[in-house]
């Protein structure tokens, strides 16, 4: 009988982002912020820095079949968070292999970087949404990606459920409806399931420092559901800390600069036991 803890695993299937901000390094970091452990397979490795990608190689599909497959034989995963796939290859093979699971999936739609490089072949983006997209428990797309996935065209709130609406058709069971491409002072996302839909809103920071937001939010979500936090308690923690994250970031490079992903390792002012049903309890009054 094994004697590891069977929670708080999370396999990321991703790519990598050289700059350290966003893709495998962003996910790692999120999930050691919240206490989770995360594991990977590697799905591509991008040349890229605050001011753009410059070049991407992505892996034989059978070598990131074969990383998925050594992490799940042998440690396992209780959360499987989905990133940048690139090929219609590697999407096949993803697909295949995490459709048996008894995990949890969560898949951020990646297609563009935040600087505006493509990160998806076009081919690639029908067996996304028509093979993968199925096998999500949550997607978490940005305003453009819900809008090719799903051929709505989004300019408030209500279409933003509306698109919502339409991904829990194609099956999945809840989707995070991202605005923060809407115009307005706050940033309003929606979570839509089948329990029904949750309006979120926060206030809006006006930086150009945050690249690798998404891939943050979805890892930070990854690791709470992993650790035994409900959906709209992971999504709830996961919104606080990146909005933290960008507020406190480090202000590196000369572009669209990374988040500050280290909040958790700093001093607690709090004396009380943080509440062990919300993974983002431990970070309050932190020093920034």
């Amino acid at each position: 009988m094994s004697d590891q803890n069977d929670q708080g695993r999370v396999l990321i299937i991703a790519g990598s982002d050289s700059s350290g901000g966003a893709g495998i390094q962003a996910d790692i970091k999120a999930c050691a912020a919240f206490g989770a452990y995360s594991q990977t397979a590697i799905t591509a490795i991008t040349v890229q820095n605050t001011l753009g990608v410059t070049q991407v190689e992505y892996l034989k599909p059978e070598l990131v079949r074969a990383q998925i497959k050594a992490c799940l034989s042998d440690i396992g995963a209780d959360v499987v968070k989905i990133g940048m796939l690139g090929t219609k290859a590697i999407i096949d093979v993803v697909a295949e292999e995490i459709e048996p699971l008894d995990a949890f999936i969560i898949l951020d739609p990646v297609s563009v970087a935040t600087s505006g490089d493509k990160l998806l072949q076009d081919d690639a983006m029908e067996a996304m949404r028509d093979t993968l997209l199925p096998l999500a428990d949550l997607v978490t797309p940005n305003v453009p990606e819900a809008e090719w996935l799903t051929g709505i065209s989004i300019t408030d709130i209500d279409d933003l459920t509306k698109a919502g609406d339409a991904l829990l058709s194609r099956n999945v069971y809840a989707a995070l409806m991202k605005g923060g491409h809407l115009k307005g002072k706050s940033v309003v996302d929606v979570l839509v399931s089948e329990e029904g839909t949750n309006i979120m809103s926060g206030p809006r920071i006006h930086s150009r420092h945050t690249h690798g937001t998404g891939c943050t939010l979805a890892s930070a979500i990854a690791a709470a559901i992993s650790l035994g936090a409900t959906l709209e308690e992971a999504v709830m923690s996961a919104r606080e800390f990146v909005f933290e994250a960008i507020r406190t970031a480090p202000k590196l490079g000369g572009g669209n600069g990374p988040l500050n992903h280290g909040l958790a390792m700093g001093e607690a002012e709090a004396e009380e036991t943080p509440d062990p049903s919300n993974p983002f309890a431990a970070l309050k009054g932190l020093k920034n």
